[in-house]
C-alpha cells in the first residue's frame, strides 16, 4: 500500500480527494490541513508516493507547502483554486509534477489518475536512445521525476543491446540524428521484431522536418517530438502513450484471459500453439502438462460454489509462483495446462515443487488441504493439440492410479 500526502485547509477538499485517492485499493492518504501538520508528517520519515499540495493555505500563503514537500524529495501535485499562468511556470521549473486548479469534479479527477500513474510508473521501464549526453540526461531527469525506471543509450545499436538485455522495457524515447544506427533505423529494427510489436516508441528531432515525422510514423513509431520542447508537452505525450498502450492489453486480456482465475483462456492456448510451432527446430522443447485439482466436485458439493471458485483462484496464484515464465490456461472447469520450453529436466522438477506446495497450502478461509494429478507429454509432436491430447490420457491414468502423482511417460509392454 502506497502512502499519499494530502495538504489542504478546506475541509470538503480533503474529503472529495481522500475519497477519489482510497477509492483505489493501492492507496491511503495522510490528511493535513495546514503547513504545521505537513512538515510534521513529512519529518516521520514516512515515505510518500506523493504530494497533494494546496498553493495557499493559512500558514503559508505564499507556496511554502510546496516548497518542503520539494525539499523532501516527494513528487508533488499542486492543486489550487487560482490559475496563474506565471506561477504555474515558475512552479513546473521548480519541479512540481503539475498544476491542477479546483475547476471541477474532472481536476480531482486528474489528480487522482496521476498519482495511479505514478505508482505504475515505479514498475515501467523507458529507454532513451541521445548521442548528446547533455540532451540524454535532461530527457532521464525529466523521467525520473515521474518515477519512471530510467535506461540509457547513445545510438541505436547500443538501444538494441539493451532492449535485449531488458525485455520489459515498455517504452524508447529516441533521437534521430545519431551515429552508427539513427533513430528511423532503429524503429524499423524494432518494428522488424514480433516480440517489440507492442513496444511504443517516440521519435525526437531538432530539424522541425514534417516529412521526417510522417517517415517516424509509418515505419511504426507511436509519436514524434520536435526539440526543443517544453516538458508537460513531452509528460502528455509520454502519458497519453502509455495510456493507449495500457487500454489496448486491457481489450486483449478481456479477449484472452478467463474471468475468474486471471490465467489466459483455451482460446488463446491455441492462438499460441501456432507460434509455438511454427519453428520445426524448437518445437522438441515445447512440454505440455495438464493439472487437475483433485476431489474439487467435493468442494462444491460440500462448501459451496463460491468457495470453489476462491479455490481456484487460489490454485491459479499458486501456479503462476511457480510456473512464471510459462504459458499458464484454464483449460476447463478445475483442469489447467502449463506449456513450457525450458529442459525437461528443470520443468519436471517444477512440477513436484508445485506438487508439494500444493499439498502444504491451506486454501480459502475454510484452511482445508488439498492435492492434485499431472499428465505431462514432453516428447515431440507435429502440433500442440496432439501433445495436449497425450498429456490429458497420462492425467486420465494419474487420477485414476489414486491421485495426487504426475505421470510423464506411458508405460511400455512387458
Amino acid at each position: 500500500m502506497y502512502k499519499v500526502l494530502v495538504v489542504e485547509d478546506s475541509i470538503t477538499v480533503r474529503k472529495i480527494v481522500n475519497k477519489l485517492i482510497e477509492d483505489n485499493p493501492h492507496f491511503t492518504c495522510d490528511l493535513c490541513e495546514d503547513l504545521a501538520e505537513a512538515r510534521s508528517a513529512l519529518e516521520s520519515g514516512t515515505d510518500y508516493l506523493a504530494a497533494i499540495v494546496d498553493l495557499n493555505l493559512p500558514d503559508a500563503p505564499n507556496g511554502e507547502s510546496v516548497e518542503l514537500a520539494l525539499s523532501y524529495n516527494v513528487p508533488t501535485i499542486v492543486l489550487t483554486g487560482n490559475f496563474d499562468e506565471f506561477t504555474r511556470a515558475q512552479l513546473l521549473d521548480q519541479g512540481v509534477l503539475d498544476y491542477i486548479t479546483k475547476e471541477s469534479r474532472y481536476s480531482y479527477l486528474q489528480v487522482s489518475k496521476l498519482v495511479d500513474r505514478l505508482r505504475k510508473n515505479l514498475t515501467t521501464k523507458v529507454l532513451v536512445v541521445e548521442d548528446s549526453k547533455t540532451s540524454r540526461n535532461h530527457i532521464c531527469s525529466l523521467l525520473s521525476k515521474f518515477q519512471f525506471q530510467v535506461h540509457q543509450a547513445s545510438d541505436g545499436l547500443e538501444a538494441l543491446e539493451e532492449l535485449e538485455q531488458h525485455r520489459d522495457i515498455k517504452m524508447v524515447i529516441a533521437d534521430h540524428r545519431m551515429p552508427n544506427m539513427d533513430g528511423y533505423e532503429l524503429v524499423k529494427a524494432i518494428r522488424h521484431e514480433r516480440r517489440m510489436q507492442d513496444l511504443i516508441f517516440i521519435g525526437l528531432s531538432a530539424t522541425g522536418d514534417s516529412v521526417l515525422t510522417s517517415k517516424f510514423i509509418k515505419s511504426g513509431a507511436n509519436d514524434f517530438l520536435s526539440k526543443p520542447f517544453y516538458h508537460e508537452e513531452f509528460y502528455c505525450r509520454v502519458m497519453q502513450n502509455l495510456e493507449s498502450q495500457e487500454m489496448i492489453q486491457t481489450i486483449r486480456d478481456s479477449a484472452n484471459l478467463d474471468p475468474l482465475t486471471k490465467v489466459y483462456n483455451r482460446r488463446f492456448l491455441y492462438e499460441k500453439a501456432d507460434e509455438l510451432f511454427a519453428n520445426k527446430t524448437s518445437s522438441d522443447k515445447v512440454i505440455v502438462s495438464m493439472i487437475d485439482a483433485d476431489n474439487f466436485k467435493n468442494v462444491n458439493d460440500t462448501l459451496g460454489h463460491k468457495t470453489g471458485d476462491v479455490l481456484l483462484q487460489e490454485f491459479a496464484a499458486l501456479l503462476k509462483n511457480y510456473f512464471p515464465d510459462d504459458l499458464i490456461v484454464r483449460y476447463g472447469g478445475e483442469e489447467f495446462t502449463v506449456v513450457s520450453v525450458r529442459s525437461a529436466k528443470v520443468y519436471l522438477a517444477a512440477l513436484s515443487a508445485f506438487m508439494d506446495a500444493v499439498r502444504n497450502t491451506t486454501f480459502t478461509h475454510h484452511k482445508f488441504n488439498i492435492t492434485c494429478s499431472i499428465g505431462v507429454c514432453a516428447e515431440e509432436h507435429k502440433c500442440l493439440e496432439s501433445q495436449l491430447e497425450v498429456a490429458d490420457a497420462r492425467l486420465y491414468k494419474a487420477k485414476h492410479a489414486g491421485k495426487d502423482q504426475i505421470i510423464a511417460r506411458d508405460e511400455t509392454a512387458a
